[in-house]
C-alpha cells in the first residue's frame, strides 16, 4: 500500500533524514521519501492500517505533526 501523509513542521535537509530514519524503522514499511518543501511523506508499506498508524506516531515522535 501507499500513502502520502501531510506533515508540518519540516524546512530542511536535517527534518527530511529525521523523518525517514524515524518512519525507515517501522516494521512493514517498505519505503519512505519526505519532502520538505512540500510538506509531505510518502509511505510504501505492507500491512494494514495499523502500520500506518505507527509511521504517524514516529513522525511525531521524531517532532513533526501529521495534518489530518
Amino acid at each position: 500500500m501507499e500513502k502520502q501523509l501531510k506533515v508540518e513542521g519540516m524546512s530542511c535537509g536535517h527534518c527530511k533524514a529525521a523523518v525517514e530514519d524515524a518512519v525507515g524503522k517501522v516494521e512493514g514499511v517498505d519505503k519512505v521519501d519526505a519532502n520538505p518543501d512540500a510538506n509531505n511523506v510518502d509511505v510504501a508499506y505492507n500491512g494494514d492500517d495499523a502500520v500506518l498508524s505507527q509511521v504517524e506516531s514516529a513522525i511525531y515522535d521524531a517532532g513533526y505533526d501529521v495534518v489530518k
